[in-house]
């Protein structure tokens, strides 16, 4: 398990770099938290990093956006939270996107629970007392 921790907002970046020195390889990451945790905000410090070329928000609506990078790579990053069914996921056709190797970066994963590839890893995004966010990361197997 590795532990990252972001002492403030300027610190971000930093971290987020020092996520991706970890984890180089593009792999499904699965993030954990409550509401206001953090999770896009630590999505948009990452896809920064990789160079995204397009504006990184929060998918919501469209449950699944997709960046480019300055180096044509693909990135894809959910937002399962307004899903009502797991079966949902199934019209997005989620098994081309994990299965792609490229970056997924998925929040509100518990939604679709079942569908999760085994090999992935999971991101807890935990607000301290002082503000400050820890960053837990496993890899599921």
């Amino acid at each position: 398990m590795s532990k990252f921790l972001i002492s403030s907002l300027d610190r971000i970046n930093v971290v987020a770099e020092a996520f991706l020195q970890a984890y180089a390889e593009p792999a499904v990451f699965c993030f954990y938290g409550s509401m206001g945790a953090g999770k896009t905000t630590f999505i948009q410090a990452l896809c920064k990093q990789l160079q995204v070329v397009d504006v990184v928000n929060s998918p919501s609506f469209s449950i699944v956006n997709e960046y480019n990078t300055v180096g044509d790579d693909v990135i894809y990053h959910f937002d399962f939270y307004r899903l009502k069914e797991e079966e949902e996921a199934f019209d997005l056709g989620y098994e081309d996107y994990f299965y792609s190797s490229h970056y997924c970066f998925v929040e509100w994963p518990e939604k679709i629970a079942s569908l999760l590839p085994e090999n992935r890893y999971d991101v807890t995004i935990s607000v301290l007392d002082d503000g400050s966010r820890e960053i837990k990361v496993s890899a599921s197997q």
